[in-house]
This record gives structure tokens, sequence and C-alpha cells, in this order.
């Protein structure tokens, strides 16, 4: 009997096979690839476990029947600006944002409050915000982040409508 392959293991596998010949292939930049990989490395085990336990509390704590009222697909208008409010508020690496984005839709978030809280996390942050307003002005942080708002909705509703019954199959399981 024949095992499935795992495309996640496929993938590292050809990520890995592509890394090695590029560091062999530009043996002068092996040092610093080597030394900023290994600081990602040390930062990602100092963050995920505090992230891991933060997400362990929020699916027993959180019901989700509270999600689905504010983020699922009866939310409307409001559940999208929760979600951006949700993702403009904490700092950190958008790294951290994926486990919680997965916890949301596995409580019965919509993809679209999904999308919108992902894209507020990289692209909407408070502190980016008053850095924008501080030294490019008024007009130019409120266009970016009317736009920034306009096309994530664009964007959540149409990785929506792509991702379609395979979520909630997913999800559900």
């Amino acid at each position: 009997m024949r095992e499935k392959k795992r495309p996640d293991l496929v993938f590292l596998g050809i990520i890995s096979g592509l890394a090695i010949i590029l560091l062999l292939t530009f043996p002068e930049k092996q040092e610093r690839v080597i030394a900023a990989s290994w600081e990602f490395f040390i930062e990602m085990v100092l963050i995920l476990p505090a992230v891991m336990i933060l997400m362990g509390l929020f699916s027993v704590f959180v019901p989700k029947e509270l999600v689905v009222k504010y983020l699922g697909k009866e939310s409307g208008v409001k559940g999208v600006f929760i979600a951006i409010i949700m993702g403009s508020l904490p700092t950190g690496p958008l790294y951290i944002a994926f486990p919680i984005a997965s916890a949301l839709l596995k409580k019965g978030a919509r993809v679209l409050n999904v999308i919108a809280f992902l894209s507020a996390w990289s692209c909407i942050k408070l502190p980016q915000e008053m850095v924008e307003l501080e030294f490019l002005g008024l007009n130019f942080m409120l266009a970016r982040l009317a736009l920034t708002v306009i096309f994530v909705i664009f964007m959540g509703l149409a990785l929506e409508k792509m991702v379609g019954r395979w979520e909630l199959e997913y999800y559900k399981s």
C-alpha cells in the first residue's frame, strides 16, 4: 500500500533543495543568509510559544457564537470594520496573525472578514498611521487608508467567491 505524499512536505523539500543550490551557487552570501536565518529562527522560538498559548485560550474561552455574530456571514459591513480594527491594533510580525486567522475561520468567521483582519494587520497599524500623518500629511494618510480599506474589501469578496465551499468543508472537519 502506497502512502499519500503530503504536499507541505513536498513543498518543503523543493524549497530546501532550491536554497541549497542557491547557497552553493553564491558561496559569498552563505554567512549572511545563515546569520539572518538563525536570527529569524530565534525570534520565532521566542514568540510562537506565547502565540500558541493565546490561541489555545482563544479556542477555549471565545464561544463560536460570538465569532459568528460579529465576524460571520451575517455580520455585514459591521463585521468588516470589526475585523479591520482587530487587525490594526496589535503590533508584531504578520506570521503571528495567521494562527489567529485560522482560529477565526474554524469558529465561523466569514472569509472576507479574515482577509480584512490579515490585511489590516499587514498594512493598517495605528503607529504607522501616526508616522504617515506626521511626515506625509493628513490628506496622504486618509487617501492611503481609504484606498487600502476599499481594495481590501474587494479583494476579500473576490477571495470569498474563489474559496467558496472548500473552506466550509475544510474548517468543519
